[in-house]
């Protein structure tokens, strides 16, 4: 919405809204007709993967952006997502306002809450209020129970005022959430300008154990081994972190096969295997896993990377990403069937055929409690 009319300004041009599959699409475009754009609207069927099935080309490497948007069309955005949103039943606070709320939340033993800023990663990154999560709208709405698995939680919005989070927040709230989207607050009559009363609350997270007592390798000190050539890494994040980035030469497996000797002697005979996770927290326990205690392994040789891969590149030491070892089947991950170059049709077409049958599941389902809105 914050966009189209700077790309499509002729009300004659037809609008056409794409995504990988059809959630996102369908959501984008139905969200343009909320809006009232007088455009025509329509969600390409199937999408990516209905283009590829009918036999038409993809472009691949482009880096193209939409432009940036000018004030006005910034507001006038901002005024046609908030009709849809009023309609919804979404709250607005100030930054003032939120603070007293989330204060008062606090006070009464807690509740659960999500802050979430709805922006591109890029926008996000470019500065963002202190402890609130990126999580752009689309794949809020389209992914929420990954982002947000606390039912019933209240969930905060914010953007930069370009209506993005209130037409995220018409969705949310359709899905039967709470939602609160962060409005700009002017200076009050003593000078304290939006945020300046920070609340302390920031999205939930699971107390956890501290980490078992185990050998631990330093940074540096486990790149004088390697230099060497007297260890070996073996990576215990999820596979997807570990092609994205890892420590040089580090192998990847599942923390259930490091007990399997036809696993381990596939790392040759090194006097030292690390054993390294994101914070260094799952490699501890796997460590532990294997009979390590504080007063050395058992299993002779094992140690866990002190502060893990995020320690390592701290330390100003090279991470390698797009390719690596995989010593058990990536099977931790559910990988997308539109993901990658050279998808097998047949399981483009059984997603499909999953997702039209959810319509007849929510059919079905009478608790889902979606809520349909006629603006």
């Amino acid at each position: 919405m914050l966009r189209v009319r700077q790309l499509a300004p002729d009300p004659a041009t037809t609008v056409i809204v794409n995504c990988a599959g059809r959630t996102r699409s369908i959501i984008g475009a139905q969200s343009l007709i909320n809006a009232g754009l007088p455009n025509r609207v329509a969600a390409l069927r199937n999408g990516t993967i209905g283009w590829t099935l009918a036999g038409f080309k993809l472009d691949h490497g482009q880096g193209r952006r939409a432009p940036g948007v000018p004030g006005a069309a910034a507001r006038q955005a901002a005024a046609d997502a908030w009709r849809v949103a009023d309609l919804a039943g979404v709250r607005r606070a100030d930054g003032a306002e939120l603070a007293g709320l989330l204060w008062a939340l606090e006070e009464d033993g807690g509740r659960t809450v999500y802050q979430f800023d709805v922006r591109s990663p890029e926008e996000y990154a470019g500065g963002h209020r202190p402890g609130f999560r990126s999580a752009p709208g689309g794949q809020l709405v389209q992914e929420t129970d990954a982002y947000a698995p606390v039912r019933g939680a209240l969930l905060v919005l914010a953007d930069d005022g370009g209506g993005q989070a209130a037409m995220t927040g018409s969705w949310l709230a359709q899905m039967g959430w709470e939602v609160i989207v962060v409005t700009p607050c002017p200076p009050d009559g003593h000078g304290q300008a939006d945020g300046a009363r920070q609340p302390s609350r920031q999205a939930w997270r699971p107390d956890r154990p501290p980490a078992p007592a185990v050998p631990l390798a330093e940074p540096p000190v486990l790149a004088g081994w390697l230099r060497d050539g007297e260890a070996a890494v073996v990576d215990l994040e999820t596979s997807k972190r570990y092609l994205a980035g890892h420590v040089t030469g580090a192998v990847w497996a599942l923390r259930a096969d490091l007990a399997d000797p036809a696993l381990t002697s596939r790392l040759g005979s090194p006097r030292r295997v690390v054993l390294t996770s994101s914070d260094g927290y799952l490699a501890a326990w796997a460590a532990a896993d294997l009979g390590t205690g504080p007063h050395g392994p058992r299993v002779p040789g094992f140690f866990a990377l002190a502060g893990g891969t995020q320690a390592w590149e701290r330390s100003g030491l090279p991470l390698e990403s797009g390719g690596g070892e995989l010593l058990s089947p990536a099977v931790d991950v559910y990988r997308r069937p539109y993901e990658g170059t050279g998808v097998d049709p047949a399981v483009m077409r059984a997603y499909l055929e999953w997702e039209y049958g959810l319509v007849a599941q929510l059919e079905r389902d009478g608790t889902h409690g979606f809520r349909v809105l006629v603006p």
